[in-house]
């Protein structure tokens, strides 16, 4: 077995046992990333040389007899808009193209305080805004399983890079699904935390109600254990939970026995590809084969997610790019009249068409006459959502739904029409809108050979239940021991 194929896990004890130097992992990820990039396109900046200096510094510590951390020696991704120090952080736009951050985003601390190797800064959609990773200035992504498809979005790069072996695991955004959607277009594991579990410092803000940082995976136990580092209480963040620090590897028991699972079946069945209804419904089978309670329940309000969604989203987009405006930050055109058309030049310049239309959007339900009959209603919508769940949860310990109603599709299919691509959304903009922490396992493949994604949604800080039964699910099925054919 090639050293970039295996586990996060895996690797980890292979270093700490010594059976494997930092260096040789690193140059087996790297050969893997200079023969793969130019067909994947999942990164935007690699640090080959701070890398391996970073290397042989923690290979000296193990060498000496000294703790190099939960993650020593691991090379890690991370999504472009997680504010590294000295590397370019761009969001994939040109209003940031050569923005170096002078410091590190909170989660990027944790990383390094366990040992982590950040090997380079992954390709997303423009801001974050995006479901195809296609709005990006730089590149598109291709999705390892078929390069003739999209990896989803917006953080397609971190997605890509773990599943084709580019990376052991990386950390994405998700503001509405860019975590859950991503992974299960390219067959990873993909986790949304609890609004609050994960500090927010550092993290570029799309919408800042919205947004959580999250890791993905080759396997859950391996999501776990980036869990582990990146979770925990930053008072740098207001909005950060004051929570005790948990391990969640703990709750990685094969056993779902008397956990009651809500199943919303009308939901589920509007709009659906047939080979994810399928899978949904094998895998609903499987889970009660294995003693889980299934449990018929209701989400009524959850249909209007989306349209609640893209009015908090792009009101909130809005009030966070206000400040690209050519003088305190981002890109600034060279040549213009007067202060007005500096600002107009430099946005028009600087930012993509997608950003544009959410921020028009989002300028529009904020706007004088406006504001109460859109944005004030989406969020009477949005509390109605979160009693919603809550009143489920009543009933149920974890709520499973398909992570997307479609499996990836093609590059440019739905370019011209937004609309479609933001129907992709449909399954995973609830979670974001009510705070709750879900996560997408591999559930299945399509009749085209794509993988088809699989969601676990639990109430608010019960990361360990849904650890558990998606643990559970993925050793009771084959999904994970397949690999995109890719080389």
């Amino acid at each position: 077995m090639e050293l970039y194929s295996k586990t996060l896990n895996e690797i980890s004890k292979d270093i700490k046992d010594k059976k494997v130097t930092i260096k040789e992992v690193l140059d087996s990820v790297y050969k893997r990333i200079d023969k793969l990039e130019p067909k994947i396109g999942a990164y935007i900046t690699l640090t080959k040389d701070a890398s391996y200096k970073r290397a042989e510094e923690l290979q000296k510590k193990l060498d000496n007899g000294e703790d190099i951390g939960a993650l020593g020696g691991v090379p890690i991704a991370i999504k472009d808009n997680i504010c590294t120090k000295n590397i370019k952080t761009t969001c994939a736009s040109k209003m940031l193209e050569n923005f170096e951050p002078i410091y590190n985003a909170t989660v990027i601390e944790k990383l390094e305080d366990a040992g982590a190797i950040i090997i380079g800064k992954t390709n997303m959609d423009e801001f974050a805004m995006g479901s195809s990773t296609e709005t990006s200035y730089f590149k598109r992504t291709a999705n390892p399983w078929d390069t003739e498809r999209v990896p989803g979005g917006s953080s397609g790069g971190s997605a890509a890079c773990v599943s084709a072996d580019m990376a052991y695991a990386s950390l994405g955004s998700d503001t509405g699904g860019s975590i859950r959607q991503p992974a299960s277009y390219c067959g990873v594991v993909g986790l949304k935390p609890t609004y609050g579990l994960i500090s927010r410092y550092g993290l570029i803000a799309f919408a800042s109600s919205l947004d959580q940082i999250g890791p993905f995976g080759k396997t859950v136990e391996d999501t776990a254990l980036m869990l582990n580092v990146i979770a925990g209480h930053d008072k740098k963040d207001t909005t950060s939970a004051s929570i005790e620090k948990k391990d969640y590897t703990k709750c990685l028991v094969n056993d779902v026995k008397n956990i009651k699972i809500g199943i919303p079946r009308d939901f589920v069945n509007d709009g659906i590809n047939k080979d994810v209804k399928e899978a949904y419904d094998k895998s609903i089978n499987k889970l009660k084969e294995l003693g889980a309670e299934i449990v018929d329940i209701k989400l009524e309000y959850a249909k209007y997610s989306l349209a609640t969604y893209y009015i908090i989203a792009t009101a909130e987009a809005s009030s966070n790019l206000g400040r690209y405006d050519g003088i305190r930050y981002g890109h600034r055109a060279k040549e213009f009249s007067d202060l007005i058309d500096l600002y107009t030049k430099s946005r028009t310049e600087g930012f993509g068409d997608e950003v544009k239309r959410r921020i028009m959007l989002g300028t529009y339900v904020l706007s004088s006459g406006y504001y109460d009959a859109y944005y004030k209603r989406a969020q009477q919508v949005r509390t109605l959502i979160v009693q919603e769940f809550k009143k489920n949860f009543e009933k149920c310990d974890v709520i499973m739904i398909p992570t997307a109603p479609n499996t990836s599709f093609k590059m440019g299919e739905h370019s011209t029409n937004p609309l479609e691509m933001y129907l992709e959304d449909i399954f995973t903009v609830p979670v974001n809108i009510a705070g709750l922490p879900a996560i997408s396992i591999p559930g299945g493949f399509a009749s085209n050979g794509m993988p088809i994604g699989l969601q676990f949604i639990t109430k608010a800080f019960d990361e360990e239940k849904l650890l558990q039964i998606a643990y559970t699910y993925e050793q009771n099925t084959e999904f994970k021991s397949k690999k995109p054919s890719i080389n």
